[in-house]
This record gives C-alpha cells, sequence and structure tokens, in this order.
C-alpha cells in the first residue's frame, strides 16, 4: 500500500463562520477530534506556513506526535488545508483539506484526506492500520464537531 485516500461528510446545524471558526480553532481540536490528545505547540495565528503539533493517541498502544503546516485557509470560501507529518521525520505525509458549503439544512462538510505512504515500515504496516482507523475516527469527529458548534443565531 503506497497511498490512502478517503473522504467523509456531514451536514452541521450552524452557521457557515460558526463550522468553519471551530474547525480552524487550533485550540480546540481535541474538544471535537478524539485522536487528538492534545495541541502541544499552536501557531500565533493562521497566517501562510504556519504549524502546529498535536499530540495523537487514536487507539490504545499507539500514540505519535503530528506536526501540521496550513496550506490554505480561505475564510470567504470556507476551505481549509494543511499536510500533516509525523515529527519522528518519517517522510510520509497526508494531505487534508475541508470544503464547506452552506445548505437550507445546515453546512455540509466535506473531509478529505490523502496519505503518501514513503516507507516500507508505514506501507507495510501502518498504513493498513490507520486506514481502517481513519474512516471510523473521521466519522466520530463529525458527530463530536456538530456537538461542538455554537447553534445559529438566524
Amino acid at each position: 500500500m503506497r497511498e490512502i485516500h478517503g473522504q467523509a461528510e456531514a451536514v452541521i446545524e450552524g452557521s457557515p463562520r460558526a463550522v468553519f471558526s471551530t474547525i480552524t480553532d487550533i485550540e480546540r481540536l481535541p474538544e471535537w477530534n478524539r485522536a487528538i490528545e492534545q495541541v502541544v505547540e499552536r501557531p500565533s495565528g493562521l497566517t501562510p506556513g504556519a504549524t502546529w503539533i498535536v499530540e495523537m493517541h487514536p487507539s490504545p498502544g499507539l500514540r505519535w506526535r503530528s506536526v501540521s503546516t496550513l496550506q490554505d485557509l480561505d475564510v470567504d470560501g470556507l476551505r481549509f488545508s494543511y499536510r500533516t507529518v509525523n515529527a519522528d521525520g518519517n517522510p510520509s505525509y497526508a494531505l487534508w483539506s475541508w470544503d464547506l458549503t452552506p445548505t437550507p439544512a445546515g453546512v455540509r462538510v466535506a473531509v478529505r484526506w490523502d496519505v503518501y505512504l514513503e516507507t516500507i515500515d508505514r506501507r507495510l504496516l501502518a498504513g493498513p492500520i490507520r486506514q481502517r482507523q481513519l474512516r471510523k475516527e473521521v466519522a466520530a469527529s463529525l458527530a463530536a464537531l456538530a456537538a461542538r458548534v455554537p447553534p445559529s443565531t438566524v
């Protein structure tokens, strides 16, 4: 396995700005992403090239630090994307993108992940494990995100 690709989506009640603000608030990531145990380092602002480090703990026995670098933050277009690598220096990486679309029922949140496994250990062992975990993790994160977005005042 050299690559993992996936996507998930959910419609979340709330204003597009409130949903987008919750997703892009790095400090709040552990509130709605259960695989993130804590934010270890946060950027002073989400500007081009900003980085943040989180402690990942998706399941018992698996724990690592992950470094993300902002690629795109389009507040008007409701798009957020970043590149993530393991803090251990492994060259494998993931590209994450979040696209929000207002709908009559709320905001459609679409998240996509593209993981590129560059080393044999990631291809043979870590990749297959993460592929199974990611679908469940992202679905659970979207459900938890919906519970964290402030109610719409409209």
